[in-house]
């Protein structure tokens, strides 16, 4: 059988009633008023047409927490996960699934990516801060990110400077300024997430934004602010008086 398919037969009429019941109180009362396994199942009805995914549902929230976190988990994590459903027959994840999760994902992050083309980084803050939580906070990596600003403070770029382990991401200034130096960036907003939950930096973290400070002074690069994203909140360097 293909990977991402599934024996086709009828849903069990008791399961059949369950997705339709879903579906109406999710047309009738909203699906802001869902839990999250629920969002999860009204999806996996398209990926899934023919089995019962409630218990698929369930195991993904319990093996990455919440909603969030699951659509942003790494693929090879999600293929982990497994269930049986309600004829006791193994239900996995495939790299289809998965996809289609990521999928989900990539078209939230993209929605709220959307409002900072429009204007400037600066007056758009809290827009910021709403993309930066949906895109990192739930990574289970470090990952360290640039913003590129021109001198209207507009968004030229945003990109990945690193991939890192569970408590580090590199981050090198000489790479970083050469790379504002080729977008024609007048200034950067530095970012990176702490998968522990707490945003608060550390030591390594204030020593190396520094040295980045440091790299931008001579080219009229600024720093505007280094931004650490995790899922207890957002910390601001500027704002804690480290930069």
């Amino acid at each position: 059988m293909a990977e991402g398919c599934f024996e086709s037969e009828p849903l069990a009429p008791d399961h059949g009633g369950h997705r339709q019941r879903l579906r109406d109180r999710a047309r009738k009362s909203g699906v802001s008023t869902l839990p999250d396994y629920e969002i999860l199942e009204l999806f996996l009805f398209r990926s899934i047409p023919q089995r019962d995914v409630k218990p698929l549902a369930k195991a993904l929230i319990a093996r990455f927490g919440n909603l969030p976190a699951v659509l942003s988990a790494p693929l090879e994590d999600m293929l982990q996960v497994s269930a049986l459903d309600n004829r006791g027959r193994s239900l996995n994840m495939t790299r289809d699934i998965a996809l289609d999760l990521h999928l989900m994902f990539e078209a939230t992050r993209r929605l709220l990516a959307e409002p900072l083309k429009r204007t400037t980084v600066i007056a758009s803050w809290q827009a910021l801060l709403s993309y930066l939580k949906v895109t990192l906070a739930h990574e289970p990596r470090e990952q360290f990110r640039c913003l590129f600003l021109d001198k209207k403070h507009q968004l030229i770029a945003d990109e990945v400077m690193g991939h890192g382990t569970v408590d580090h991401a590199p981050a090198y200034p000489r790479e970083i300024m050469r790379r504002a130096l080729e977008l024609s960036a007048s200034s950067v907003i530095l970012v990176h997430n702490h998968p522990s939950g707490d945003p608060m930096p550390s030591q390594g973290d204030i020593d190396m934004t520094r040295a980045i400070v440091a790299a931008g002074k001579p080219l009229k690069i600024s720093v505007h602010d280094h931004l650490i994203v995790a899922r207890e909140g957002i910390a601001s360097l500027k704002n804690l008086g480290a930069i």
